[in-house]
C-alpha cells in the first residue's frame, strides 16, 4: 500500500498517537473516515459517468490490450502498409528469402540477383608517407 510497509505504518501511527494526543484522535479518525468514504464515492460516480456517457463498462474493457508496453511501433507500421497479399508473401520470407523477395518484385530469382547492385572491392587506402602532412583546405575550415 504506497510502498508503505508493515513496521513504517506502525511508527506513523504511534507518532499520529503521540503528536495529536489521545484526544483529538476519534475527531481525526472521522475525518479520515470521512475522507475515504468521499474518495469511494467520487470514483463510483466517476464510473458511473462512464458508463452513462461512452456506453463502456469498465469491467468489462480488456485492460491487457490498452497497455502501451505491448506495442511495437515496427510491427504496427508494418501491419499498416503492407497489404494482406504482400504480408503472406513476407511470411514465407523466413523459410526462402530469394523466392519471397523475387515474388514481391515481380521478377524471378535470377533477374532480381542480376539486377543487383554489385558490391565493389574493397578499395586501397592511400596512406601518407612518414613525416608528410596532410593535405589542408584554407576554404572548407
Amino acid at each position: 500500500m504506497f510502498g508503505i510497509n508493515t513496521p513504517e505504518l506502525i511508527v506513523i501511527v504511534i507518532l499520529a498517537v503521540m503528536l495529536i494526543g489521545p484526544k483529538r484522535l476519534p475527531g481525526y479518525v472521522d475525518k479520515l473516515k470521512n475522507l475515504i468514504r468521499e474518495v469511494r464515492r467520487m470514483a463510483s460516480g466517476a464510473r458511473e459517468t462512464i458508463k452513462e456517457e461512452a456506453g463502456l463498462d469498465i469491467d468489462d474493457i480488456d485492460w491487457k490490450k490498452l497497455d502501451p508496453r505491448q506495442y511495437d511501433p515496427r510491427r504496427i507500421i508494418r501491419e499498416a502498409l503492407i497489404d494482406d497479399e504482400d504480408f503472406d508473401k513476407l511470411k514465407s520470407l523466413k523459410t526462402a528469402p530469394g523466392d519471397a523477395i523475387a515474388s514481391m518484385m515481380g521478377k524471378n530469382e535470377d533477374k532480381a540477383i542480376e539486377s543487383a547492385p554489385a558490391v565493389p572491392a574493397a578499395q586501397e587506402i592511400e596512406r601518407l608517407a612518414e613525416g608528410q602532412l596532410a593535405p589542408f583546405d584554407v576554404e572548407a575550415t
